[in-house]
C-alpha cells in the first residue's frame, strides 16, 4: 500500500511540474470527412494523417491544439475570417487559396482518380460524355477537376464526402471522383469498381493566414522530413507506396516545383481578368517589375541573380502560352477558373509566390551536388502537364538545374 501511495504521489508531482502550453492555442481547421487525412474515428474523435501532424506540431510548439471543423465550400472565407489559424485537412495547393494566405511545403503528392462501374467506362476518354452521372465532393479541389476534365458529364456535387462510395454502390451515380489516397479502401469495399487515373498531379500542404506561422510550420516539416518522422506517418496512413524517406534537399526541391506549378495555375484566372479589363496578355512593364523584384530578392538570399532571372524567364514564357491558350478557347469551353481581381488579388498573390520561389530556389542551390544528380527529363515529369506542354516544362527544369551555378555569398 505504501509503495502504491508513493507511486501516486510521484505521478501527481510529475503532472504538477509538467509545464502548461504557453501562448494562444493553435487552432487547426479540419474537415473530418476526408480519410485518411481527416476523419472521425469510431470513438468519435478526429484522426488521420493531418490530425496527427497537427498534434505533433502543437506539442513541439508548446501550444494547446484546438481542432475547428470547416466545410470545403467555405474554407477560404473561414480562414480569412480567423475561425482558425491553419487548415490541415488534405488541402490541395490551388491558386485562389493562396490569395491572402500562405502554403507550407507539400507533405503528400497524389492525384484525382475516377472509380466507375466497369460496364460504364474503363478509360478517361469514355468518361466525358453526356448522360454519365459523376458524383464529387462539393466545393473542393476535386469539383474543380471534374468540371475541367469532364464538362459534358452530369456532375452531382455531394456535400458529405463520406457519402460518395454509397452513391456508387447503390447505382445512384455511374462514377465518383476521389483522391488517389482515398481510393484503396473504397476499392476494397467495392471490389468490382474500375479505377481510372490518377488524372492530375496534386500536392497537399497546409494553409495558414499568418506567413510567420506558415514559415514556422514549414521549417518544422522540413526537419521532420529529414529525421524520417513524416515518412513513417505517411507509411502508416497511406501505405507502403508513400513510405520512402525524403532528405531535406528532396523536400526543398519538391517545394520549389510545387510553387512553380502553383504560380502557373494562376494564369487562366489572370488571362480572364485581363480580357475583362481589355488588356493584352503581354505586359512588358509588369514583366520588368517581376524580373526586378526577383533579382533583388535573389541578391538578398545569396542566390546568383542571373540564375533566378533565367528561372523566371522560363516561367513567364510558359505563363504567356497558358494565358493565350486559355483565351483561344470559347468562354464556355475554358477551364473553370476562380474570378480574381487582377490588381487587388492576383498580382499581390503572385508577388508573394515569386518571392517564395526565389527563397526555395536559394535553398535548393545550397546543395549543388544533389541538384546535379537530377536530370531535366525527371524534373520536367514532376511538373503538371495540365499547366504546360513538355517543351515548356523542360525549359523550366533546365533553369532549375541552372541554380547549381555559383552563388553570390
Amino acid at each position: 500500500m505504501k509503495r502504491a501511495a508513493l507511486a501516486l504521489l510521484v505521478l501527481a508531482a510529475s503532472c504538477l511540474l509538467r509545464p502548461e502550453p504557453a501562448g494562444p492555442p493553435l487552432r487547426v481547421g479540419t474537415s473530418g470527412d476526408y480519410p485518411p487525412f481527416s476523419f472521425m474515428g469510431k470513438d468519435g474523435r478526429p484522426q488521420g494523417f493531418d490530425v496527427e501532424v497537427a498534434r505533433r506540431f502543437a506539442r513541439a510548439s508548446g501550444r494547446r491544439l484546438e481542432l475547428v471543423p470547416f466545410r470545403w465550400p467555405t474554407l477560404r472565407q473561414d480562414l480569412a475570417a480567423g475561425r482558425f489559424d491553419v487548415a490541415m485537412s488534405g488541402v490541395t495547393m490551388r491558386p485562389e487559396r493562396a490569395v491572402g494566405a500562405s502554403f507550407t511545403r507539400p507533405v503528400v503528392e497524389t492525384g484525382a482518380v475516377v472509380l466507375v462501374r466497369p460496364e460504364t467506362a474503363r478509360r478517361a476518354t469514355e468518361l466525358d460524355r453526356l448522360g454519365l452521372r459523376m458524383a464529387v465532393n462539393t466545393g473542393g479541389h476535386l469539383e474543380w477537376v471534374a468540371r475541367r476534365l469532364f464538362p459534358h458529364a452530369l456532375l452531382e456535387p455531394v456535400a458529405d464526402n463520406r457519402a460518395l462510395p454509397r452513391a456508387l454502390e447503390t447505382g445512384a451515380v455511374d462514377a465518383i471522383l476521389v483522391d488517389a489516397v482515398e481510393a484503396p479502401p473504397i476499392e476494397a469495399h467495392l471490389p468490382w469498381v474500375a479505377a481510372v487515373g490518377p488524372l492530375t498531379r496534386d500536392r497537399k500542404a497546409y494553409l495558414a493566414r499568418d506567413p510567420a506561422l506558415a514559415d514556422a510550420l514549414d521549417g518544422w516539416l522540413r526537419a521532420r522530413e529529414a529525421d524520417g518522422s513524416l515518412a513513417h506517418l505517411r507509411a502508416r496512413w497511406f501505405g507502403a507506396a508513400y513510405s520512402t524517406p525524403k532528405s531535406a534537399f528532396a523536400s526543398d526541391l519538391d517545394a520549389l516545383l510545387a510553387l512553380i506549378d502553383l504560380r502557373l495555375a494562376f494564369m487562366p484566372a489572370v488571362a480572364t481578368a485581363k480580357a475583362a479589363l481589355g488588356r493584352p496578355v503581354e505586359d512588358a512593364a509588369q514583366e520588368a517589375r517581376v524580373r526586378a523584384a526577383v533579382a533583388a530578392e535573389a541578391g538578398q538570399r545569396g542566390l546568383a541573380p542571373e540564375t533566378a532571372e533565367a528561372l523566371f524567364a522560363a516561367q513567364i514564357e510558359a505563363a504567356r502560352a497558358l494565358e493565350h491558350a486559355t483565351l483561344a478557347l470559347p468562354p464556355a469551353a475554358r477551364p473553370p477558373a476562380p474570378p480574381l481581381d487582377l490588381e487587388r488579388e492576383a498580382r499581390p498573390a503572385l508577388a508573394a509566390l515569386s518571392a517564395a520561389i526565389v527563397a526555395r530556389a536559394a535553398a535548393v542551390a545550397t546543395q549543388p551536388a544533389a541538384l546535379a544528380a537530377e536530370s531535366p527529363a525527371r524534373l520536367a515529369e514532376r511538373l503538371d502537364p495540365l499547366l504546360a506542354p513538355a517543351p515548356a516544362r523542360r525549359a523550366i527544369a533546365e533553369a532549375v538545374l541552372g541554380l547549381r551555378r555559383a552563388r553570390d555569398l
